[in-house]
């Protein structure tokens, strides 16, 4: 008997669930979508949820809306199509590598393993300026610039700090003589970080190029680990791991496709 109650219940849930809440046009809305979309509304914000009444009627506006639009073709809109490609790559990520970044774990040693590779350093820097638009022979001249003023910093007596205020195009570092504070990998150059990773404490050296010029560099200082943020070194940890579980996967996907660069293009752009 009691067997009997349980099924009734499940069939009766179950018919209540595909009963019909709304029409709107050629679409139907259900109590299991409405039920199942208020339920997300909820969990998202769920201090400023709407009444039954008012999600319905959102509802119902929605799939107005969607109908209106399929109407005047606005899925062929090149606008929309560029949409849907992002949403299609968002989802794809989502599906096929959500559970593994949500899956991340970090321990405390590899946080200090990243960190003695990836430490925090303090800089300070003379910079000869390149202007964006800069010609090859002006970058060429600038670089004979900054080569001339490496050799006179070298042979220099004078305070690191005197030379960047003799030196230094970097106005707004300029008076500070040129100190940029402690900086993590995350927010320096690729190039200044690399080259700056392998200077020891007090030392100056030089040239790095970059998209503003080139660069003498002093490395006052590197940060312990103890003395480091710790909920930033995690942070960047949890994105080296990110982006190797995203690498991973689009280099075993682009096995399946034809991929081709313009080489010469390429080079054009960094012109």
């Amino acid at each position: 008997m009691k067997m009997i109650c349980w099924l009734s219940f499940f069939a009766f849930h179950s018919i209540a669930q595909a009963q019909v809440l709304a029409t709107v046009g050629n679409q139907k809305i259900t109590v299991k979508d409405f039920n199942k979309k208020l339920a997300d509304v909820r969990m998202a914000s769920p201090l400023n949820t709407p009444t039954p009444e008012q999600f319905l009627e959102d509802l119902i506006r929605f799939e107005i809306g969607v109908q209106e639009a399929q109407k005047i073709k606005l899925q062929n809109d090149p606008m929309v199509k560029e949409r849907m490609k992002q949403a299609l790559y968002g989802v794809l990520l989502e599906k096929k590598l959500g559970a593994k970044v949500e899956g991340i774990k970090i321990s405390e040693g590899e946080l200090k393993a990243y960190y003695k590779n990836n430490p925090d350093l303090h800089l300070a820097h003379i910079l000869i300026d390149v202007k964006p638009n800069a010609t090859s022979q002006e970058r060429e001249v600038a670089k004979r610039r900054a080569l001339e003023i490496l050799e006179e910093v070298k042979a220099s007596k004078r305070p690191f700090a005197e030379l960047v205020k003799l030196y230094s195009d970097d106005i707004p570092t300029k008076e500070f003589g040129g100190d940029i504070g402690f900086q993590s990998r995350a927010t320096l150059s690729p190039e200044i970080y690399s080259f700056a990773q392998g200077m020891s404490k007090g030392q100056i050296k030089g040239l790095v190029e970059t998209q503003f010029g080139y660069h003498i560099l002093q490395l006052v200082d590197r940060r312990s680990y103890e003395l480091a943020d710790k909920r930033q070194i995690r942070l960047s940890l949890f994105e080296s791991k990110r982006a190797q579980i995203f690498n991973n996967y689009f280099n075993s996907v682009k096995k399946k496709y034809k991929v081709s660069v313009d080489a010469k293009a390429l080079q054009s752009l960094k012109k």
